[in-house]
């Protein structure tokens, strides 16, 4: 079957947003909300704020918690809102980041950095990411369409902050991003990657001091930061029949700081 036979509007969409109950992870729910998607707000210890923001569209948002690190638990996600929904999941977005800050002064530099450190963000970037592919590919295929929309960054491009293990798990997650767009085409499924900079602002960025948005913000052609709003439209596009024909791409959105 033929993807442009096969691409669903956003309305008729089941997303699971995955980190979806605070920071980047609530726009990007909102946004697929805003459209009439039916969207399960994954989180691991928000509960309570992922339960407030479920409760804005009764009918078509749903929390589910889900440590995405264990494939057992996205696995019953993935079944629990079949269930609900009535069909199965079609868009997933790997959107969870675990356990991190965007501080520049407290990450570890090249003479502290560990393999712990690492591995701490390979596994919930990169493990993470597989366990949803692997959990929603069975519905995917039934279905013959799916989209997945993998929160990428641009510092493997311009690496002004020194987030080693953060930067080095995403540019994996962009390989991955990349060789599953491939594998999986020919089932109708588009696998593309989202890069945004630094955001103003997200729980995760909260800790960055004034002085650095004000440096991105000069930098950029549009000599601002660019919000989590902004960014959160942009991934819709990749779910969009828009952008059926659109598969293994990354996608900056900065304001131009960064230029493919």
């Amino acid at each position: 079957m033929s993807s442009s036979r096969t691409a669903l509007p956003l309305d008729r969409q089941t997303v699971v947003v995955t980190g979806g109950a605070r920071g980047l992870g609530s726009h990007l729910v909102r946004a697929f909300l805003r459209e009439g998607a039916r969207v399960v707000i994954n989180y691991r210890s928000s509960g309570e704020a992922a339960r407030e923001l479920a409760d804005t569209r009764p009918g078509h948002a749903l929390a589910v918690e889900a440590d995405v690190r264990d494939p057992e638990q996205v696995a019953d996600m993935l079944r629990t809102a079949q269930q609900h929904f009535g069909s199965p999941v079609t868009t997933v977005v790997n959107n969870a980041l675990v356990d991190f800050s965007f501080n520049g002064d407290a990450r570890p530099r090249a003479n502290t950095l560990t393999w712990k450190d690492l591995d701490r963000q390979f596994s919930g970037t990169v493990q993470g990411a597989l366990n949803t592919v692997q959990a929603a590919l069975a519905g995917m295929r039934e279905s013959g369409f799916g989209r997945i929309v993998n929160v990428g960054t641009n510092l493997f491009q311009h690496p002004v902050v020194p987030y080693h293990d953060y930067t080095a798990a995403k540019a994996a997650l962009l390989s991955l991003t990349r060789t599953l767009a491939h594998d999986l085409g020919p089932d109708g499924i588009t696998v593309n990657m989202v890069s945004g900079g630094l955001l103003r602002t997200t729980d995760a960025s909260s800790a960055t001091p004034e002085a650095v948005f004000d440096l991105i913000a000069s930098g950029t052609p549009l000599r601002r930061v660019t919000t989590p709003e902004e960014f959160a439209d942009a991934a819709l596009y990749f779910a969009s029949p828009w952008a059926r024909a659109v598969t293994g791409q990354n996608l900056v959105v900065d304001g131009g700081l960064v230029m493919n």
